[in-house]
């Protein structure tokens, strides 16, 4: 949740034209670039073991067995680029929010305890999710849905 929230900060930093501040720290592109960093692990890491492992295997998935050396080993390489990887940026993000001194409350520092914020957040929700997991689902799954009701099937 913290990284989401230091994205809405950031939006909503660049909408009004002033220095994004999250409890009194203010985000530069340090925090920005490790925020990214760690959003981005999962949606590299794991279709991109997807699309290595479909490309070599066959169209029809015929005779396909997952306990082989390949795929036992890039599930692990997987397992723990989402563990320790995504885990890094966010103790260096923590650790780089620690640092910093505390601004001053002014009249331009965006509140994150009312409403608009929670509306910001769960709309950056939404659509870093929808961003992530939407080009797999409609290459995939949906396509195959909507081609079985056009009355073609594999």
């Amino acid at each position: 949740m913290l990284l989401i929230s230091v994205v809405a900060i950031f939006i909503a930093g660049l909408m009004v034209g002033r220095t994004p501040e999250y409890l009194g720290n203010k985000i530069e592109t340090r925090e920005t670039k490790l925020v990214m960093d760690a959003i981005l692990v999962t949606p590299l890491f794991i279709p991109g073991f997807s699309m290595a492992t479909a490309s070599d295997n066959g169209s029809a998935f015929g005779g396909l067995n997952a306990n082989t050396p390949w795929f036992n080993n890039t599930t692990a390489v997987a397992m723990l680029a989402g563990r320790f990887l995504h885990g890094v940026p966010i103790i260096a993000l923590a650790g780089s929010l620690a640092a910093k001194t505390r601004a001053a409350q002014s009249a331009g520092t965006f509140p994150t305890h009312g409403p608009l914020f929670v509306g910001l957040l769960a709309g950056v929700i939404v659509i870093v999710g929808l961003l992530t997991y939407f080009p797999a689902l409609a290459l995939g799954p949906i396509v195959e849905h909507l081609l079985m009701l056009a009355g073609k099937s594999f």
